[in-house]
């Protein structure tokens, strides 16, 4: 039996995990739950973890995985509080959170800019684990964000994100976008007639708009990484 913080917090994690592929933060967790202090995050954990409901996995960011849930869980709504990062793109994966090893490591390209458009894509430069309920079909690659014009997304400055290659986009996706052939950035693609609008997430930086035959899509968010440190 679970007491009613207990079964808020279970269900607020079941539902990032789904959503994102990955589980929510200790901040985030301590604001949809309203506590005070991240202490009260920390203890209702461990009461899960003893209980069988949460599993810690070891050398991973955000190392949380859902075992089981209580058997009124599909009738349960996820407690109030910010919603789940959604990059509206994708389906973040199957409803069961990826076991434990069910990773893929992808190959690091680079940095992008979520801002001031900086150089092209580069070489590989390192490889990360994902997990795969974040991915599905396709290639996959992995870039680190420099700049804050996404912010408003929930895309900071220093997280990683999942691109799934391809050079087509909806109006509306977060895209990587390849501008005259030189300069790579992360902005929401949006289709004005003939022209391409790239919008990005805070209203500092503005949107900038090029003909068709300036921009390249490289491929379509369907991720976010975050390390804490």
């Amino acid at each position: 039996m679970l007491t009613r913080k207990q079964h808020e917090l279970l269900m607020f994690i079941h539902e990032r995990i789904k959503e994102s592929g990955v589980s929510p933060s200790f901040d985030e967790m301590k604001e949809a739950l309203d506590l005070a202090s991240k202490s009260g995050i920390h203890r209702l954990i461990t009461a899960l973890e003893e209980r069988g409901f949460l599993r810690r996995l070891p050398h991973r960011a955000r190392a949380l995985e859902v075992v089981k849930l209580p058997q009124q869980a599909t009738a349960a709504a996820p407690p109030k509080g910010r919603a789940p990062f959604k990059p509206q793109l994708v389906d973040g994966g199957p409803a069961q959170p990826a076991a434990a090893n069910d990773t893929r490591d992808l190959p690091i390209l680079g940095k992008i800019a979520a801002g001031t458009p900086i150089e092209a894509i580069q070489q590989e430069r390192d490889r990360i684990p994902v997990p795969e309920s974040m991915l599905g079909a396709g290639e996959h690659f992995v870039l680190e964000i420099q700049g804050d014009s996404m912010i408003n997304a929930g895309i900071l400055d220093g997280d990683f994100v999942v691109i799934r290659r391809g050079d087509t986009a909806t109006s509306g996706d977060i895209v990587v976008a390849l501008i005259q052939g030189e300069e790579a950035t992360l902005k929401r693609l949006r289709r004005k007639g003939a022209s391409i609008a790239l919008e990005a997430a805070n209203p500092a930086y503005e949107t900038r708009i090029f003909g068709p035959d300036q921009v390249a899509v490289q491929g379509k968010l369907v991720g976010l990484i975050r390390r804490y440190h």
